[in-house]
Formats: C-alpha cells, structure tokens, sequence
C-alpha cells in the first residue's frame, strides 16, 4: 500500500471516531426536547375551587362539590317542591376577554347545563345568561331541548346550530376547546370545531334580535367578562379546567 493512502486511511479513522458521540451525547439525543413553559392557566385541578365563587355572591353553594377529581353539582338534597338545593351557577373570580379555555364535561342522563363567557356580574342582571353567551351542555339523546335547534350539546345556545353532532352520550366525558379572540369565536368539542362565530359582524345583533335574548341589552356585548358554568338543577360533572390568555 502506498504511503498516502496509509496517511488517507489513519485520517479517515480518526474522522470516524471523534465524530461517534459518547454515552453521555447518546442519551441526551435520544431524550425528546423539552417543551418551554406554557402559559395556562390551571382554573381547576380537582382540588380547589379558589378560582371560582357564585354568581353575586362570594361563597359557593353547598350542592357544589368535588368527587374523584371532578366538579359536580349534587342533586340530592331537594325541597319539599322537589327542587335540588345548594346551586346557584358559578363564575371565575377573573375577568378574561381573549382566551382559550380548555375543560372536559360529563352529563346525567337526560340532563342540561352549559358554559358561558363574556358574563358581566352586576345586580342589573339577575341571571349569568342575561349577559354571556352559552356553549350548550346536554344528554341530546332525551332532554327536551334537544328537539330544538341550536338548543343541543355544543351549539352556541339559541343562535347558532353545530355543524355536526359530535357529542358522547350521558355519563361520558367531552372535550371542550373554547376560543373567543378579539370577538372571533371557535366552539371545538371531541375535537371537531363545530361552531363559529364573529361577534364584530352585524349578523351578530341580528342574531340576538331574533333570539330568546333579544329583551336584555347587555347580552352578548361584553369584551371582557367571566366565564360560567351554570346549574339547571340537573346534575352535572366537569373537570381538567384550564385558559390561556391570547
């Protein structure tokens, strides 16, 4: 063998293993790379309820409680009409505007409840739906309501239809993605965005004239607000809360 191709060969080995990572180097390359810091919000962990009180009022009902890692309105105790006791709806202690909100919710069967955001808290207003608009939370499958349209799981309540049926039946858990950006709404349930909407467009005051809303003047027209979730009396479950502020 040649003098230059002995040189070419040492050079080559030499390449060869300075460029073999050692153990150390291996590991860290097979270790995914980590995520930066997110900025959620957590508004309920299965523990605390900080974050929330009633609507009007700084304490929580009593019906309101948490078993296994979920939030549940308890229908129980009732009065002598056979109303449950203790509700009343619950709103975050903090306004939010720009949001994405994250939650899972189950439902008894034939049972209603929902979530609103843009709620205002005033005594003007005697009820949170007299303010925010409602993402419907509903069994579909045998609640009155569901024989109405824009009254089902998921429809943006008494004004816009979901485009598709999405949601799992009663005592199954649904996943939530709610985003409401500079008036621009998104309702994602199980995944698919089924409802849209643009708060900015005068289609949306003539949506609320011709809704069941049309009588109070502040709904639907608040930039910031709380967000709600409400007691019809029924009993309901959620959990895995969370917003991110857009």
């Amino acid at each position: 063998m040649k003098t230059f191709d002995l040189f070419g060969l040492a050079l080559l080995l030499m390449t060869m293993f300075s460029c073999k990572p050692n153990a150390s180097q291996e590991q860290a390359m097979e270790q995914p790379a980590v995520a930066p810091q997110s900025n959620w919000t957590v508004l309920f962990d299965g523990t605390s309820l900080d974050a929330w009180k009633g609507y009007l009022t700084d304490t929580i009902g009593s019906a309101w409680k948490i078993e296994d890692g979920a939030l549940t309105r308890d229908v129980s105790q009732k009065d002598a009409e056979g109303t449950p006791l203790g509700g009343g709806d619950l709103i975050t202690r903090e306004d939010f505007d720009n949001f994405v909100m994250e939650l899972e919710w189950k439902i008894a069967t034939c049972g209603n409840s929902g979530i609103l955001f843009g709620v205002i808290e005033s005594p003007e207003y005697a009820k949170t739906y007299f303010t925010g608009p409602e993402m419907q939370v509903l069994d579909n499958s045998c609640h009155p309501d569901a024989k109405i349209p824009k009254h089902r799981a998921g429809d943006l309540y008494d004004l816009i239809a979901c485009r598709e049926e999405t949601v799992k039946p009663a005592g199954e858990w649904n996943a939530v993605r709610m985003t409401i950006d500079q008036g621009k709404g998104v309702f994602n349930l199980n995944g698919t965005d089924v409802v849209q909407f643009d708060m900015n467009n005068p289609s949306w005051q003539e949506m609320i004239a011709g809704s069941k809303f049309h009588e109070w003047h502040a709904f639907g027209t608040a930039k910031s607000g709380k967000i709600a979730l409400q007691d019809h009396d029924e009993q309901v479950w959620f959990r895995n809360i969370r917003i991110r502020r857009l």
